[in-house]
């Protein structure tokens, strides 16, 4: 671990000061910043967003910068869900968004691929997960329905500048390693408030060698740190897939934290990370797969924002590939969106999945917000999934363990947690 101080400015710094229209900030300063962009759910969204504002007689800053995901309630399964998507729909066509996802698939996922991120915004989210954009060079957090109503009405919102984290990864991950991987063996070592509610930043050779998938799933996982952001400086790789998604000339230059800005760094050797492995009921309950070797597991879960993207599925039937589940094993995925599925359909991915007895579910939150009823009582489950707090997917009685695709689909095929080396090998 290294500290350094000086009047140079992190990432996080400088996005905020962008925001904030200065040339820079101090840690610790609160500032008033204008907001970029800010996204809600059907969950977040207008059910609770609707009543307030019609109390208080106020319209919508700027429709443009506003996006709806309908991802959390669809499909439609009961009368509540109706209701609250209902109300979603309406409000919607009532205000003449143009922005609105209809089960497109989870927000933190289809915001990025709608080409709605790049580097240097300045963006909120109706949903803890909306630090994902910070793979992108986006300074973006979520916030609840309140400060969302202030958003909403002035496009203004103010931050105190946090101190900056830097998890510097240095070497390379090893095949059937993941940055779930990475972020399980962080939230395991700095628990579930490690970030402190500050700016993490993931840097070095491991984090600059993922694919864009793979850093949203860090960024993503900042919230499981405590961390408001999760960043990691726009390069290349930012570059490219965003010119895929119709996002071209992104301007890339002075997205980097300065040498010697105040921040607090630690190394990690990313080549002797081993798969990890969390265990109920947290994240933090985190340790190598190899302490795992004789736990059955009944049912297997590839989804949610951090488990079922194109890169994840494909990670899973790698393993799987011409293989079959054993008797007394469910394996259950739901992919990210709409578009990460038609492409993994046109690459043999999903024939391949379901061609080892995974039964494929909507593009949508599902089991991994409890919505669904997917996750049977009792069961001893293993998910790609962000959190395995009690109850989260739905069932108390469920054991939830936490990883990597790889290892969710090697522990399937074994019908106990398992190595996914071994199957890859």
């Amino acid at each position: 671990m290294s500290t350094q101080s000086g009047a140079a400015q992190t990432l996080a710094q400088k996005l905020i000061a962008k925001a904030a229209g200065r040339s820079q900030v101090a840690v610790g300063e609160i500032v008033n910043c204008q907001v970029d962009l800010a996204m809600f759910h059907d969950s977040s969204g207008p059910r609770r967003l609707k009543p307030m504002l019609e109390e208080l007689g106020a319209q919508v800053w700027d429709k443009a910068k506003v996006v709806l995901v309908m991802d959390h309630y669809v499909p439609e399964q009961d009368d509540d869900s109706r209701r609250i998507v209902r109300i979603a729909r309406q409000w919607a066509v009532d205000q003449q968004l143009p922005h609105v996802y209809d089960s497109q698939g989870i927000c933190h996922v289809v915001l990025p691929q709608k080409g709605h991120l790049k580097p240097g915004m300045f963006c909120v989210g109706g949903d803890s997960h909306s630090p994902t954009g910070g793979a992108f060079g986006t300074y973006m957090f979520g916030i609840g329905s309140t400060e969302m109503l202030g958003v909403v009405v002035t496009g203004q919102l103010w931050v105190q500048v946090p101190r900056t984290y830097r998890m510097r990864w240095n070497q390379r991950l090893a095949p059937g390693v993941t940055a779930k991987d990475m972020m399980l063996h962080m939230i395991g070592r700095f628990g579930m408030n490690g970030g402190q509610y500050q700016a993490v930043e993931f840097c070095g050779e491991a984090v600059q060698a993922l694919s864009m998938q793979e850093r949203m799933t860090m960024s993503n996982m900042s919230a499981e740190m405590g961390s408001q952001v999760g960043l990691i400086a726009p390069d290349a790789v930012t570059q490219q897939w965003l010119a895929g998604v119709g996002v071209p000339d992104i301007e890339l230059e002075g997205w980097q934290t300065d040498e010697g800005a105040e921040a607090t760094t630690y190394d990690f050797d990313a080549a002797t990370l081993a798969p990890q492995v969390a265990a109920p009921h947290s994240p933090a309950n985190t340790r190598p797969v190899g302490e795992f070797g004789n736990t059955d597991i009944q049912v297997a879960y590839v989804g949610a924002c951090t488990g079922a993207k194109l890169d994840d599925l494909r990670a899973a039937a790698s393993v799987l590939r011409g293989q079959r589940l054993p008797a007394g094993v469910r394996l259950m995925v739901a992919p990210a969106s709409v578009q990460d599925q038609a492409q993994a359909e046109a690459e043999g991915v999903m024939a391949a999945l379901r061609g080892s007895g995974a039964e494929v579910l909507p593009t949508a939150c599902g089991a991994c917000s409890g919505y669904g009823g997917s996750i049977p009582d009792g069961a001893n489950v293993i998910a790609t999934t962000a959190r395995n707090f009690k109850g989260r997917m739905g069932s108390a009685t469920a054991q939830v363990y936490l990883a990597s695709p790889y290892t969710v689909a090697a522990s399937a095929l074994r019908g106990r947690i398992t190595d996914p080396r071994e199957v890859l090998a």
